[in-house]
């Protein structure tokens, strides 16, 4: 059944909860979060290359800790998303999911604002469900996108959403920058600001969520005579359904794999690089905020200019070209000198232009590659899973990486294979393409 794209009322719809569920990624994943978590688990100390904590009668490296916490909450989500997506598809409900992910996320976000120096469980609780919350819901928000989206409009609609999430997010980091920078102005202390940020976060994503939840389609339900207890626990089966039937699609499948690794790279650099920064590079937080900003306004144009060029060449080498970047940056990140804060204005500036293209493109890819079905939240689920047990490696490799060797410029190391083994698979997968393609025209 071919698919038409939707009108743009549905599009602006689609797009406006990566506006507001992007706030969680800039504040509380990338800037202000980060930052305040490294201060009330710091000595205070910007001398210290390794600050520790000690939680339930175990001492950790602070920010490696929190490499955990995200690790842990990523697991939770790979578990989680194939019972989700196959309930959502049977029942035709995924909206509801959308919904309960979206309030449970906002209102983690928002309970942050009582994290202090005194509860480091229940902030790190806190986060661990902002992160389920927001990643689950991504599960139904992109699955979305092959049913709004004919294959030939899907790189621009993805790209759209990643433009708008980045517009979004900026706006409300400006708002909360302003706090943070100005707290006499407004009479609280810096830390006060900070939290008040997060209960902000809360409610932008929250309520902008709401907006387009009432402009996207209700979706169809795929189901037929199956009991509730066949549905909740025939989400792993379709998972291996969907596996099987992608062992008969090679090209999606050599997607996977590139992508499983070169996501390691992409996510744990975006997830860990504010305390990548602060930590290892001593850059200060203000400093800190204004590269993150850099890399959010760089990354509109370059989502656009790689879906671009993906037009022009093809997915897979847009892909490729990307990847190839990915590898350099992170040598570059690993040279970094400390306090460099004007090298580190350019490696976000370099950061940037790449992050949202490559998101934005793995996502449409893999809607191009997979055939056309019903069941679009079981196929994305799957991708989720694969995205969500790359992070989980990705983060658990850093964190130990960091502990063992007491640098975290060793673990950016690690990084490079992860991007190189990617290039390489996705490399082969173009090359099987092209015979293929080939094959078809003669």
């Amino acid at each position: 059944m071919s698919v038409t794209t939707a009108s743009k009322k549905v599009i602006n719809g689609w797009a406006m909860y990566d506006w507001g569920n992007s706030a969680y990624n800039l504040v509380i994943t990338s800037t202000i979060f980060p930052a305040y978590y490294e201060a009330v688990t710091g000595d205070g100390n910007d001398q210290t290359l390794n600050d520790t904590v000690t939680l339930f009668g175990r001492e950790y490296v602070n920010t490696a800790l929190y490499n955990y916490a995200l690790a842990i909450a990523f697991i939770v989500v790979a578990l989680l998303s194939p019972i989700l997506s196959s309930i959502a598809d049977y029942k035709g409900n995924k909206k509801q999911f959308l919904f309960f992910f979206c309030t449970l996320g906002s209102a983690a976000c928002s309970a942050l604002y009582f994290y202090d120096k005194t509860n480091l469980a229940f902030g790190l609780a806190c986060l661990i469900i902002a992160c389920i919350g927001f990643w689950s819901s991504l599960v139904f928000y992109n699955s979305f996108l092959p049913e709004i989206a004919a294959p030939e409009d899907r790189d621009k609609v993805s790209a759209k959403g990643f433009a708008m999430g980045y517009i979004g997010s900026m706006i409300l980091q400006v708002i909360c920058f302003v706090f943070v920078l100005s707290p006499d102005s407004f009479g609280i202390t810096v830390g006060k600001a900070s939290q008040l940020s997060f209960l902000l976060v809360g409610i932008w994503w929250w309520g902008f969520g709401q907006l387009a939840l009432k402009r996207l389609p209700k979706s169809v339900p795929a189901g037929g005579t199956k009991s509730n207890k066949e549905v909740f626990a025939g989400g792993y089966k379709e998972l291996s359904k969907v596996w099987t039937q992608i062992q008969s699609m090679p090209v999606l499948k050599r997607f996977l794999f590139s992508f499983f690794f070169y996501n390691m790279g992409v996510q744990t650099v975006m997830l860990v690089a504010t305390l990548y920064g602060k930590s290892e590079l001593n850059i200060p937080t203000m400093n800190l905020i204004i590269a993150i900003l850099i890399i959010q306004f760089i990354a509109i144009p370059g989502a656009y200019t790689i879906a671009w060029v993906s037009k022009i060449t093809s997915n897979f080498k847009a892909l490729m070209i990307t990847i190839a970047f990915w590898i350099v940056l992170c040598v570059i990140g690993y040279t970094l000198p400390r306090n460099g804060i004007y090298e580190f204005y350019g490696l976000a500036v370099l950061v940037g232009f790449v992050m949202g293209g490559i998101q934005a493109l793995s996502r449409s890819t893999y809607a191009k590659l997979m055939p056309e079905t019903k069941d679009t939240t079981s196929y994305f689920s799957f991708y989720d899973v694969t995205e969500k047990v790359s992070i989980v490696v990705g983060m658990f490799s850093f964190g130990y990486i960091n502990e063992l060797s007491g640098s975290q410029r060793n673990s950016v190391l690690v990084l490079v294979i992860f991007f190189v083994i990617g290039l390489l698979i996705l490399f082969s997968g173009a090359k099987l393409q092209s015979k293929q393609k080939a094959h078809e025209t003669a």
